[in-house]
């Protein structure tokens, strides 16, 4: 096995790991906290990307432009959403079933939509950094005496990786360091407890809708940055990712979808050096396959109350 290929296969693993932590982390806050089961969270992240791809055709903006304005308007837009759509579910007496009926109509409909206006063809997300690549590193011979073999990495990437990573830290530091945050994290175990001690929830329940919303867009807009370009129907196996993210990772502990998301990005990408296509993509799912079975809560899961 070529030492760069596995090296780049690594750098890259880093990169969508670390856009799967986001997913993973942001669908972890919204099952969580709300019990909602967003099926339609893969268009949210559509969402983000075709927001910034509007700025860079309309406006001439690099997509960059768009994070902070993308998560301001999705997360009053999710905020919102939550009186519109959330609350009649909760007094139903499975509100997961019924929050997976009406998110997957959401889904449909938001496909739709953004097929009606973007049409059903791959929009291209032509932007550039200067300079457009980085060599990371140089491997001395990789390819025989005097050949030395380079790991280049898209600028664009990692600027992605560098908002990505701090968008982490912001939200790691948000629930753990803030009231609300706790807040969130004791709804996670347990919902009933926390309008015992007088907590609006549903006021934290709409809080928590609009950061999952506004996680979403962002991560949208940094998936256009790392990919480049935009599919229409790309929704639902984003949403299959956050899904296998947050059974990896456990469901409860938003830290531990942010770990699990970076082992399946690594995974996935060292995989796709190291074995046929095919293999690759089954692995991360064998994976997600033995931790439910060996470890049903997941990596770092804790027991929720029902």
């Amino acid at each position: 096995m070529n030492e760069v290929l596995l090296l780049q296969g690594l750098v890259g693993g880093i990169v969508f790991g670390a856009i799967y932590a986001l997913i993973g982390a942001s669908l972890n806050v919204m099952v969580g906290v709300l019990r909602v089961i967003n099926f339609a969270h893969g268009e949210f992240i559509l969402a983000g990307s075709f927001f910034a791809y509007a700025m860079l055709m309309g406006l001439g903006l690099n997509p960059l432009y768009a994070v902070a304005p993308v998560a301001v308007l999705f997360f009053l837009a999710g905020y919102g959403a939550y009186f519109v759509l959330i609350p009649r579910l909760q007094r139903s007496d499975e509100p997961e079933t019924s929050s997976f009926l009406l998110m997957f109509g959401v889904s449909l409909m938001m496909i739709a939509v953004l097929t009606w206006i973007f049409e059903a063809d791959i929009r291209p997300v032509n932007f550039s950094f200067d300079p457009i690549n980085v060599t990371l590193l140089v491997v001395e011979d990789a390819y025989g005496p005097g050949r030395d073999g380079r790991v280049i990495v898209p600028t664009a990437r990692i600027v992605a990786l560098a908002v990505n990573a701090l968008m982490i830290i912001a939200l790691t530091w948000f629930l753990y360091r803030t009231l609300t945050g706790k807040a969130m994290r004791a709804a996670i175990m347990n919902r009933d407890a926390v309008q015992i001690v007088g907590i609006d929830v549903h006021h934290l329940s709409a809080t928590a809708f609009g950061l999952a919303t506004a996680i979403a867009g962002v991560t949208g807009v940094l998936l256009a940055m790392v990919v480049p370009s935009v599919d229409p129907n790309g929704g639902p196996p984003l949403a299959l990712v956050g899904f296998v993210v947050i059974v990896l990772g456990g469901l409860g502990h938003p830290v531990g979808a942010l770990l699990a998301g970076v082992l399946f990005g690594v995974v996935e990408q060292v995989a796709t050096v190291m074995l046929p296509q095919a293999a690759a993509q089954m692995l991360g799912f064998v994976i997600l396959i033995a931790v439910i079975f060996f470890r049903p809560s997941g990596i770092l899961g804790l027991a929720v109350s029902r």
